[in-house]
């Protein structure tokens, strides 16, 4: 049986990479995506020794509407078959008042979060259309369900991952094809050091007194919904850390 092919874009660390390691342990080949060469490359490597999948790297900026398009056009034939798309791709820069806010910073979570989750969606999708078979799945936020201070413009584009998840499930409903919304609550990743501008202390105290979810718990979600049979479609997943009621209500412990 010839293997799937996942292509998840933001796969060199975090999140994207624990889900580039979870589909290569159950035999996936996989499409690597990321700005980051030499740490897809680093990945390509691991994966294809320690499990004997093939790795397709493909670095580019998913910003970049052109280039994404050129890259995808020239994937050779054996690579065009995508089975899943993993929408993961994303990032939260600042803590500031949405009236105190850094336009450039709003148009790089915009461009990154929303439109360039499109630009992929409308590059791969119609090739599964046209091969009866596909699934979709972006990796939106607690966030997305209702704002929290200093992360309105986050919370907004979270909350337009979800519309455009159900929408794009509406628009596929006379396909087999599926499209799951994966909503994360407290995650530790460098996320979270780009959310407070580079301070990795400041990122640390975030976490501190409770015990986040990790890239790998993610993945762990994201493949069982890819793994479900095909007349069962995970529309939809929150999951948070014990401790985590939500976006803004968690009980951490003291640390002394």
């Amino acid at each position: 049986m010839e293997a799937k092919i996942v292509f998840i874009t933001g796969a060199s660390s975090g999140i994207g990479e624990g889900c580039a390691r979870k589909f290569a342990s159950q035999g996936w080949n996989l499409i690597l995506n990321a700005r980051t060469v030499s740490k897809l490359e680093k990945l390509k490597s691991e994966l294809e020794a320690e499990y004997g999948v093939k790795v397709c790297v493909l670095p580019f900026d998913v910003r970049d509407r052109k280039q994404a398009a050129a890259v995808l056009e020239a994937l050779p034939e054996t690579w065009r078959g995508i089975d899943v798309l993993i929408n993961n791709a994303g990032l939260v820069i600042g803590v500031d008042k949405e009236f105190e806010g850094e336009l450039d910073e709003w148009d790089i979570m915009i461009d990154t979060n929303i439109k360039a989750l499109l630009a992929m969606t409308r590059l791969v999708v119609p090739g599964m259309v046209e091969r009866g078979r596909g699934h979709v799945i972006n990796i939106g936020s607690i966030a997305g369900d209702a704002a929290y201070p200093g992360g309105s413009v986050y919370c907004a584009t979270k909350a337009a991952v979800k519309t455009l998840s159900d929408g794009l499930r509406i628009d596929l409903v006379d396909t087999p094809l599926r499209v799951t919304n994966i909503k994360p609550g407290m995650v530790e990743t460098n996320f979270t050091v780009v959310r407070y501008r580079g301070d990795k202390q400041a990122a640390d105290n975030f976490y501190k007194g409770i015990r986040p979810l990790t890239g790998d718990d993610i993945a762990e979600t994201v493949y069982f919904a890819a793994s479900a049979p095909a007349h069962i479609q995970i529309a939809e997943v929150l999951l948070m850390p014990t401790y985590q009621a939500t976006g803004t209500i968690s009980y951490k412990k003291k640390v002394e």
